[in-house]
């Protein structure tokens, strides 16, 4: 006759289980951030596009050479372009650098596109870069805003709220360490 294990069957350690490692935040390099956008327009939606850049264009971006304050985006035959960006020539790449106020080309997904375009055909909407970066894999991005322009009275009101919202902080703080 032969014996059956009545026993079940137990794991081998008695550790409980390594806990996951978190993952990392994605790692981004900050090239240029239009700040001025946030005082002139109300943001309403944003979207993350590719820029196609020629070599010499990457190279000035990597050192921070580009500016976007006076830049928008315009809807051209099913296409999104970036108007009026300036990046500096790259000084080491001699006669094969590249026209500082060239357009360029912005990479979206088609859904993306038509439904950021439909938007943007509205009367008094615009679009506006509001941060060159690159990714972690080393990919140049720019995030473009749907944007509407703010009244004077509108930015008188920002003011306001940011005075305020600082006033209570600074209140908040002194209150913390006991002054």
């Amino acid at each position: 006759m032969s014996k059956k294990n009545s026993k079940p069957a137990q794991p081998t350690s008695s550790k409980p289980a390594a806990p996951k490692p978190k993952e990392k935040a994605p790692v981004f390099k900050t090239v240029t951030e239009n700040r001025k956008a946030k005082f002139q327009y109300e943001i309403l939606d944003s979207m993350e596009c590719g820029i196609i850049l020629h070599g010499s264009e990457v190279k000035s971006l990597r050192n921070g050479k580009c500016s976007i304050e006076e830049a928008y985006g315009r809807l051209q035959n099913g296409e999104l372009w970036l108007v009026n960006c300036e990046i500096d020539e790259y000084r080491q790449a001699t006669f094969w650098n590249h026209p500082t106020k060239r357009t360029r080309k912005l990479l979206l997904h088609k859904q993306e596109l038509l439904k950021f375009a439909g938007r943007s055909k509205e009367r008094g909407l615009t679009l506006v870069p509001l941060r060159v970066y690159f990714t972690e894999r080393g990919i140049a991005k720019c995030v473009m805003g749907l944007c509407k322009g703010k009244k004077l009275h509108d930015k008188r009101e920002t003011l306001k709220k940011k005075d305020s919202q600082r006033d209570i902080e600074r209140a908040m703080r002194g209150k913390r360490t006991g002054r």
